[in-house]
């Protein structure tokens, strides 16, 4: 009994060995898998700030108007200005059309002296 306990144990530590090798690659794996993904997500960032400078630098208002200017007889844009601008109290809001009622509910006065009466 004591050798068939000490093969079994020799056999759970040798399987818990490989086991245990076995998951510290997989853990390995997943962490260089997710070195990749920050890396790409810094890249992904890095290539934003520099579109959103690219994109501070072409709507520049200086450019804008220099080119509203230039395309003036293909657009006919014209440049802005306080006057151009209305007042949210001009705006027409349109009314809200009233809904026909489809499913009216008959209401009696009975129901009404039930809820008066105490009991």
């Amino acid at each position: 009994m004591r050798t068939f306990l000490f093969v079994f144990s020799f056999f759970a530590v040798i399987g818990l060995a490989f086991w245990a090798y076995q998951e510290n690659y997989s853990t390995q794996t997943a962490v260089r898998e997710v070195r990749g993904l920050y890396s790409e997500i810094g890249a992904a960032h890095d290539r934003l700030q520099m579109l959103r400078a690219e994109w501070a630098y072409l709507n520049r208002p200086d450019r804008l108007a220099d080119l509203a200017d230039l395309n003036f007889d293909r657009l006919g844009l014209l440049p802005l200005r306080p006057e151009a601008f209305g007042q949210v109290s001009q705006i027409i809001y349109p009314i809200p059309p009233i809904l026909p009622i489809t499913d009216p509910i008959e209401l009696s006065s009975d129901m009404f002296d039930l809820a008066e009466d105490p009991l």
